[in-house]
């Protein structure tokens, strides 16, 4: 078992939770009555919240809308396609081309 195999095992999965998780966040953000301290909503809160706070600040809420969590699923997809994908890296070079 190679490293890059390994590289693919862990990645993939952690990218598509990550994707996943950003994306029940934007949802949540349409249910404003929804406390986000409360379990299983603090697991998401837990995990999203670290890296929404530093975008926040280079991209504040504009009219009210944090376009933070839709950011980081395109980052998420962006570096999932980028070493996953059909063309990815890690792809290649798991098939040695």
């Amino acid at each position: 078992m190679t490293a890059t195999t390994i590289a693919t095992w862990v990645l993939s999965p952690l990218l598509g939770l990550l994707i996943l998780l950003f994306i029940f966040r934007i949802v949540l953000t349409w249910y404003p009555q929804v406390d986000l301290t409360k379990f299983p909503f603090n697991i998401i809160t837990l995990i999203t919240e670290p890296l929404l706070i530093p975008l926040r600040k280079l991209i504040p809420p504009m009219g009210g809308v944090d376009i933070t969590p839709i950011l980081w699923v395109g980052i998420f997809s962006l570096l999932r396609e980028l070493f996953l994908g059909q063309q990815g890296i890690l792809t290649m070079m798991n098939r040695g081309i």
